[in-house]
């Protein structure tokens, strides 16, 4: 793994697009960013003290619940990017992370805002931050926002009719480390659900994704869609259950 430099309030890792994270326009796929994303927000949560490591010894971990970023330029394929993060402190249950990529010479690639909640490993249920007070009480240092809104809830229009767009068993390759769906892999459902040729033509600009509820291996989530003019929207269901929304905008 390239070296995660910390720089005051920030944290910033220097990276090469590989051939395996881009599509056939040579372009950074959405979920590779996510990808990207997690990654360093580990190594920075871990450097301020309420990383997975310690989160651990209280039997808790953190999860994703949504995430919005914005698409100035895709990147290519071996492209030199600088990918940073910082922490934005809390926001009722959920804390705060920010991300922007840009080119080394400061060129703004991508935005990103994401919420996060934390998770009791053993019961599945939410753990209330004031639970865990010494541990995640840490000053954020800044008020800069790389997207000033957090990331909103997201729901299917109401005048749509969604389109039912196949299914997807949870298996294997879609698991992350506390053993349900990475949350890469419901973008990239999401993206797989979509009409190849509007995801193949047309860049994505924006991605706002929630995060409902966590699914786990042989669980089958049957996926809609809905596209308009200049956004498509996905959900995924379990047992009639939303699991997921996502929404993309061109």
């Amino acid at each position: 793994m390239n070296e995660v430099i910390r720089e005051g309030y920030r944290f910033r890792q220097r990276l090469t697009v590989p051939c395996y994270d881009t599509d056939a326009a040579f372009c950074l796929k959405p979920a590779a960013f996510m990808d990207m994303a997690q990654e360093i927000a580990y190594w920075a949560a871990e450097e301020l003290g309420f990383g997975y490591d310690a989160l651990q010894e209280h039997r808790t971990a953190w999860v994703l619940s949504r995430m919005h970023f914005h698409f100035t330029r895709a990147p290519k394929w071996r492209e030199q990017v600088d990918l940073l993060t910082w922490h934005k402190g809390s926001d009722g249950l959920f804390f705060l992370r920010d991300f922007l990529l840009r080119t080394p010479e400061g060129e703004p690639l991508a935005e990103c805002t994401s919420s996060w909640l934390v998770l009791d490993v053993a019961t599945r249920h939410l753990v209330r931050p004031e639970a865990l007070v010494d541990l995640l009480q840490v000053d954020p240092g800044t008020v800069e926002s790389a997207i000033a809104e957090p990331a909103p809830k997201i729901l299917f229009p109401r005048d749509a009719e969604p389109e039912p767009a196949g299914e997807h068993t949870v298996a294997y390759s879609d698991l992350d480390i506390i053993g349900h769906t990475n949350n890469a892999r419901y973008v990239v459902w999401a993206m797989d659900a979509l009409p190849y040729g509007r995801v193949s033509s047309c860049r994505v600009r924006d991605v706002f994704i929630n995060f409902n509820k966590e699914t786990v291996p042989g669980e089958t989530v049957a996926l809609s869609r809905t596209c308009r003019e200049d956004a498509c929207y996905v959900e995924g269901k379990v047992e009639g259950k939303s699991v997921f929304t996502a929404k993309f905008v061109f």
